[in-house]
């Protein structure tokens, strides 16, 4: 059944719902072998970098029980409004200049104000051809296809789990508007970068219901991030995912999205810790570099290290 279900895989076609249950039950050797063939048939040895620039830091509205930035949380974090333009330029042009790493513009609360997302938009014209992403929220219609005039290519924005799941850990927005922003980005002409977060004490029926959510839509960059428990959230009690069973949800993702790149973000060094290494053999062909939007991460020079002993090559992004 395995190499029935991998090599439905290598066509480009992800596996079943049901295929997916029993491939949570493989044993891990088998499990990363057949997600490591599939990746290196749609995507070489090529692995692909992002780094954020947490733009607007603290004071959300919404009440996201993992956030560290929620107003309704009580951690230590540092908080500041919307980067000046320059700053916010220095910023993204460090990213940048190296060529192989998308940039992307992150902002806490629901939504930007115009004045905000004006000066985001004048700024990303300053930066020219470039690979910039934003996550800023829910906008309209309008806002996207303005950010994608200003040169912002793609946009993000998570489901972060599954409809059911959802109103577990968020209710001041609905898993439908959610959907809806992504929807709105794709039909503005950005390519979309959505995935969720795992650890909230979702089931793999929710994973899995996330995963065929995202292969409906069609997105074609998938972020995986793992809960890192702030103190000062309602979440702060809970235990770190063990490293084998992160890995092993990559894994089933390689399985069900074949296409998509898969970008591990949030998380990695706290969960993965010392099988980072594994990640890519788990299927994944991407990564967040540099720090997380609170949370000191891995940084670049580390990264690039651990792909080159690896025998693995960064993507490049060319403007």
């Amino acid at each position: 059944m395995l190499q029935e279900i991998i090599k439905t895989a290598v066509d480009g076609k992800g596996c079943s719902q049901e295929e997916a249950l029993w491939l949570t039950r493989l044993n891990e050797p088998e499990l990363l072998r057949g997600a490591t063939q599939i990746r290196e048939t749609h995507f070489g040895h090529e692995i692909q970098l992002c780094a954020i620039i947490n733009a607007k830091s603290g004071t959300c509205d919404m009440d996201c029980t993992f956030c560290s930035q929620s107003g309704r949380a009580s951690t230590e974090i540092e908080e500041y409004p919307f980067m000046p333009p320059a700053k916010l330029a220095q910023h993204m042009e460090a990213i940048l200049e190296n060529h192989d790493c998308r940039c992307s513009v992150v902002t806490s609360g629901g939504k930007l104000s115009g004045q905000e997302l004006q000066s985001l938009f004048e700024t990303a014209k300053t930066i020219g051809p470039a690979p910039l992403c934003a996550s800023l929220g829910r906008l309209t219609g309008e806002e996207l296809a303005e950010l994608k005039q200003a040169g912002i290519t793609r946009f993000h924005h998570n489901l972060e789990s599954s409809e059911s799941y959802y109103p577990k850990i968020c209710t001041t927005q609905t898993w439908q508007q959610r959907l809806d922003t992504v929807k709105a980005a794709q039909a503005a002409g950005l390519d979309l970068c959505s995935g969720g977060l795992f650890g909230l004490g979702e089931s793999w029926d929710d994973r899995i219901d996330l995963a065929l959510t995202l292969r409906e839509l069609e997105v074609d960059s998938v972020p995986i991030n793992f809960l890192y428990a702030h103190d000062g959230t309602p979440l702060r009690d809970t235990q770190p995912m063990e490293a084998d069973e992160a890995l092993r949800i990559i894994a089933l993702y390689r399985f069900l999205l074949p296409t998509v790149t898969l970008r591990i973000c949030g998380g990695r060094t706290h969960v993965l810790g010392e099988r980072q290494t594994d990640l890519f053999a788990a299927g994944a062909n991407g990564m967040m570099t540099g720090n997380y939007l609170t949370v000191a991460g891995s940084q670049y020079e580390a990264d690039l290290a651990m792909i080159q002993h690896l025998g693995l090559k960064i993507a490049t992004y060319q403007s």
